[in-house]
């Protein structure tokens, strides 16, 4: 089976392990011991901002971030439904209502339109999501934001070496999460950072990461146990200076496939622009005017054929039941269509030319 993504870790990931290991020091009292640091230092750099904070997992991060921009009880926040469940359930987690509004079918991100129609007196941020790897529009929800007084709060847990007008994704907001869990672009196996340009919200985000302190035994606010092992930044160094090869090697699988789907009418593909690229996270094809029923036999079939496709994410969260209930019934076209019609081909960094060729002509003939 060709599995839709997976870990690339080599011998340089265990020695860094083992080093930490016979060092002694597995983690730090405060989150921060040198392994943290450099993770935080150089993904500050790939992200383009003055601050990067470590955390334990992609959830964590969220979970941080929508607190240190100021979201309260009972605050909304407005974001996509067709996402993982995280990013709805930081904002819970955090005391708002998550407020869901529908995406742009061409991109599968949120809509700025429908941002727009979503605001009432109680909005406090707006919490965009990369998803699959390509950035959301940044431009005109930071307009949005900027102009009511809102946070930006972007999910960017996919989007490891996308960009957005010629900047890093994360770039635009207050505060972008990131995830490294295990199928992310790099890894950490679990672990996620937040970066920002803030220096309060930093502030912020370091105290939320370890109990509320910023001196041991000395709480200041509500926090957390979200720290970062050194064992788990040790392969998050290591897996950094690996990161340009794996986008690239991703970025030219996806355009291989590209030139084997393209001519096929049945099909929607994902593309890159002159203002955004993408990290290639999943490449994400759309059954044109297709059924959910005709979606799911396509990927029985490539599953037959040893190709691990998936689709992501055929039950948007404000269709889950706790979501449902709680914060009230919803309808979201665009999002409930893509997320029959859409599925992922698998095109990481192990996936060999060869490969990518059987993808494409095994999906080609099952169409």
């Amino acid at each position: 089976m060709i599995p839709i993504n997976k870990p690339q870790i080599g011998e340089e990931e265990v020695q860094a392990v083992v080093k930490v290991m016979r060092s002694g020091m597995l983690t730090s009292g405060l989150g921060a011991g040198p392994e943290v640091t450099r993770l935080e230092q150089d993904f500050a750099k790939l992200a383009g901002v003055k601050h990067a904070v470590a955390v334990n997992t992609g959830t964590a991060a969220l979970h941080s971030a929508v607190i240190a921009c100021g979201v309260k009880q009972g605050d909304e926040v407005i974001l996509p439904s067709f996402t993982f469940v995280a990013t709805a359930e930081a904002v819970v987690l955090a005391g708002g209502k998550p407020v869901f509004a529908d995406i742009d079918p061409g991109t599968y991100n949120l809509s700025p339109t429908a941002v727009e129609k979503s605001i009432t007196k109680k909005t406090k941020a707006i919490l965009p999501v990369d998803l699959y790897g390509f950035s959301a529009d940044m431009k005109p929800l930071k307009e949005i934001a900027e102009r009511n007084g809102f946070a930006l709060v972007e999910d960017a847990a996919q989007a490891h070496g996308a960009t957005y007008n010629g900047k890093p994704a994360g770039s635009y907001a207050d505060a972008a999460c990131w995830s490294l869990y295990a199928s992310k672009n790099i890894t950490t196996g679990e672990g996620g950072l937040v970066t920002t340009d803030d220096g309060q919200i930093d502030e912020t985000l370091r105290m939320i990461r370890t109990h509320g302190e910023k001196a041991k035994y000395a709480s200041l606010i509500l926090g957390n146990n979200y720290r970062m092992s050194e064992l788990q930044a040790a392969i998050g160094n290591v897996q950094m200076e690996k990161l340009p090869s794996f986008v690239a090697k991703r970025r030219r699988n996806a355009q291989q496939l590209t030139k084997l789907l393209e001519k096929n009418s049945k099909l929607v593909l994902p593309y890159e622009s002159a203002d955004r690229q993408h990290s290639w996270y999943l490449y994400t094809a759309r059954l044109k005017d297709g059924t959910e029923a005709k979606r799911n036999s396509i990927l029985e079939d490539l599953k037959k054929q040893g190709i691990g496709a998936e689709a992501y994410y055929v039950n948007p969260v404000h269709m889950m039941p706790f979501y449902r209930e709680n914060f009230g019934s919803v309808k979201m076209p665009e999002t409930e269509k893509a997320s029959k019609q859409v599925f992922s081909l698998p095109i990481h960094p192990a996936v060999t030319s060869g490969q990518v060729d059987f993808i494409g002509k095994t999906l080609i003939s099952l169409l």
